[in-house]
């Protein structure tokens, strides 16, 4: 028996939509290592392998939660590819037969925006979305430590979106299409 307790009640809550610039109270790199201390077997290693981006096959990982969660998040990958295809009448892949229609429809609004930022945004709501519509109700088990280290990495992400350093990007590439040094 693994010490889901003594995991979960070492985890400190955090708020995905903070905007204050706090620091999140642990990294996805100190989660796994606490997980690789609490978890054994093929916990442990899912733990360890956990991933916001699923393997492009889809591959039983032994969790009922992060099966799912890979198989959504493949089917959002597939069918954004499939309608910024079609967007620029070129030929796409079929999307896979998991994918339902609030998968679709996530991926048309996404590409349907104006702002690539604005779209990634979007995006990583419904991602968290999908987390929680399908996290187990049992917090002291091992999935809902996946659910957590999963909405850890998401926030992480979203985390490193600075307008600022967006736009400086954004320029420095820019002139370095055209051939401008500043």
């Amino acid at each position: 028996m693994e010490h889901f307790y003594y995991l979960v009640s070492q985890l400190p809550s955090f708020s995905v939509s903070d905007e204050s610039g706090a620091k999140l109270p642990l990294t996805a790199e100190y989660f796994k290592d606490l997980c690789a201390r609490f978890m054994t077997g093929k916990d442990a290693e899912n733990a360890a392998s956990l991933s916001l981006e699923p393997p492009k096959e889809c591959v039983p990982t032994g969790s009922a939660f992060l099966d799912e969660w890979y198989s959504r998040e493949r089917a959002l990958r597939f069918a954004l590819a499939q309608v910024r295809a079609l967007k620029m009448k070129k030929d796409a892949k079929d999307i896979p037969p998991s994918s339902d229609g609030e998968i679709i429809q996530a991926a048309r609004t996404a590409v349907g925006m104006d702002s690539p930022l604005s779209a990634e945004q979007f995006l990583n709501r419904y991602r968290l979305s999908v987390i929680d519509k399908i996290a187990p109700l049992d917090y002291f088990s091992c999935d809902a430590v996946f659910g957590y280290g999963l909405k850890l990495m998401l926030t992480e992400r979203i985390r490193k979106f600075n307008k600022d350093e967006g736009l400086a990007s954004y320029h420095k590439i820019y002139d370095e299409i055209l051939g401008e040094k500043k």
